[in-house]
C-alpha cells in the first residue's frame, strides 16, 4: 500500500511547479454558490473561508494579512470570502456569533477555524497546518482508488484491509465505507457489510459507491434460484416475446453471474415494448447497474446498449 498517512511537508508551497492562478486562490462567494466554491471545491484543497462585513474594523485588518499568506501557499489553499451582511442565512446556519470568523474544509468537511484577527506569523502557521491536511486528502484518495483496483481484481483481503486504513483515518469515508461492504458481501460476510453500510453518515447516503453498495447487499441478502433458468429458457424459445419470462429469467442469470445475457434479455424487452408492465425492464437494469458498480465493465456496456435503444 502507497499510502503514508502522516509526515506530509507544510512548507509555503515554494517550488511547486503547479502554482494556482491568483484569480483562482481567492475570490468572493455566497450562499447560492457555498456548495460549489468551498464544499466540493474542498474536496481538491483544503478552502478557508473567511465571513466578514464592510463594517467590521477587525476584519479590514485581518483579510488583507490572510489573503498574503493564502497567496504565499502557492496553491496548496484557496480562500472564500464570505460578507455575512449579504449571507445572513449563512452565516445563522455557520453559527457566526462574531467577526471575522475563519473556518477551513477539507474533503467537503470544516476541519479547523479561529476567531478575531490573528498575527501574520499565526496565520501562516494555520495555512501551513492546513496545507498538510490537504496532503492527507489526496492520500486518502489515492488509497481509496488502489483498494478499488484490488476489489476489481478480486483481491477482497488486499481491498478490505486499504479501505480499513482509510476508515482510520476518515471514519466517515464515504467510498471506503462502500468498498469495505463490497468486500464483504464478496465473501459471503452480509451481516458485517450490513453493519458497515450503517455506519454511513446521512449526508452520504446518496453518494453513487453507497447506493451501489447497498443494491449489492440487498441482491446478496435476496439469492434467486437459478434452477429455473432452463425452464425459463424453453417458455422463451417457443415464445420469444414472454416478456415476464424473460424479466424473470435475466434476474435468475444475474444471480447465476451471467450479466452480459441477463443485460441482452432485459434490452429485447425495452426494445420491443419499453413501456411493457411500466417499465419494469429498464427498472430492472438499472437496478443491475447500481449493484454492479458504475465502473464495472458490464454496466459500462449495458448503459451504451440501454442509451442506443432510449434514444434511436
Amino acid at each position: 500500500m502507497s499510502m503514508i498517512f502522516g509526515g506530509q511537508n507544510s512548507g509555503n508551497g515554494a517550488g511547486n511547479g503547479s502554482a494556482t492562478p491568483a484569480g483562482d486562490l481567492i475570490k468572493e462567494s455566497n450562499t447560492q454558490n457555498f456548495m460549489r466554491d468551498v464544499i466540493e471545491a474542498s474536496r481538491q484543497v483544503p478552502v478557508i473561508v473567511d465571513f466578514w462585513a464592510p463594517w467590521c474594523g477587525p476584519c479590514k485588518q485581518l483579510g488583507p494579512a490572510l489573503e498574503k499568506v493564502v497567496r504565499q501557499a502557492n496553491g496548496k489553499v484557496r480562500m472564500v470570502k464570505i460578507n455575512v451582511d449579504e449571507n445572513q442565512q449563512l452565516a445563522g446556519q455557520m453559527r457566526i456569533q462574531s467577526i471575522p470568523a475563519v473556518y477551513a474544509f477539507v474533503n467537503g468537511q470544516p476541519v479547523d477555524g479561529f476567531m478575531g484577527a490573528l498575527p501574520e506569523s499565526q496565520l501562516k502557521q494555520f495555512v501551513d497546518r492546513l496545507g498538510g491536511q490537504g496532503s492527507l486528502a489526496e492520500e486518502i484518495e489515492a488509497a481509496v482508488q488502489e483498494g478499488r483496483s484490488a476489489l476489481e481484481a478480486q483481491d477482497y483481503q488486499a481491498a478490505a484491509q486499504v479501505f480499513a486504513q482509510v476508515l482510520q483515518v476518515d471514519r466517515e469515508h464515504a467510498g471506503a465505507l462502500a468498498g469495505l461492504a463490497r468486500c464483504q458481501i464478496a465473501v459471503g460476510d452480509l451481516e458485517n457489510a450490513r453493519a458497515t453500510l450503517a455506519l454511513v453518515p446521512p449526508a452520504k447516503a446518496s453518494d453513487p459507491d453507497v447506493l451501489s453498495a447497498r443494491a449489492a447487499l440487498d441482491m446478496a441478502l435476496n439469492p434467486v434460484d437459478v434452477s429455473e433458468i432452463g425452464t425459463l429458457k424453453a417458455q422463451i424459445e417457443k415464445n420469444p416475446d414472454d416478456f415476464q419470462a424473460r424479466l424473470d429469467l435475466a434476474v435468475l442469470l444475474n444471480g447465476a453471474g451471467e450479466r452480459g445475457e441477463a443485460t441482452d434479455h432485459l434490452i429485447y424487452i425495452i426494445k420491443k415494448m419499453r413501456n411493457w408492465n411500466d417499465e419494469a425492464a429498464r427498472k430492472q437494469l438499472v437496478k443491475f447497474f447500481e449493484a454492479w458498480g458504475p465502473k464495472d465493465e458490464f454496466t459500462i456496456a449495458g448503459r451504451r446498449k440501454l442509451s442506443s435503444v432510449l434514444f434511436s
